[in-house]
């Protein structure tokens, strides 16, 4: 296997993965990365552009396998282009930090 596709099933799987602990409510810290993956989620799904965590996580929730799958490859090449749009402020996700 070449290194190219070892390091985008690595990045698939670090998007994967925070999209599990947004269906499960588990965002309390973030590391850079992960902010980056959300940015990244924002912009790939107009629906949730401006949606707290909760939100995302409820929405990603709902999703099915394929549409999971089509938003993980969104989100990647949007992480590719290095596509990023302004943070949401930290007092605006507070509902994760109780």
């Amino acid at each position: 296997m070449d290194v190219n596709t070892d390091m985008n099933r690595a990045i698939e799987m670090s998007i994967v993965d925070l999209f599990t602990k947004m269906i499960f409510g588990q965002v309390a810290e973030l590391s850079e990365r992960e902010l980056s993956i959300i940015q990244a989620l924002r912009l790939a799904d107009d629906n949730i552009s401006m949606d707290s965590y909760q939100e995302m996580g409820v929405y990603l929730r709902a999703l099915g396998v394929q549409e999971m799958i089509g938003l993980v490859s969104r989100v990647k090449q949007h992480l590719d282009r290095g596509e990023m749009m302004p943070l949401v402020p930290s007092s605006a996700q507070s509902e994760f930090h109780a």
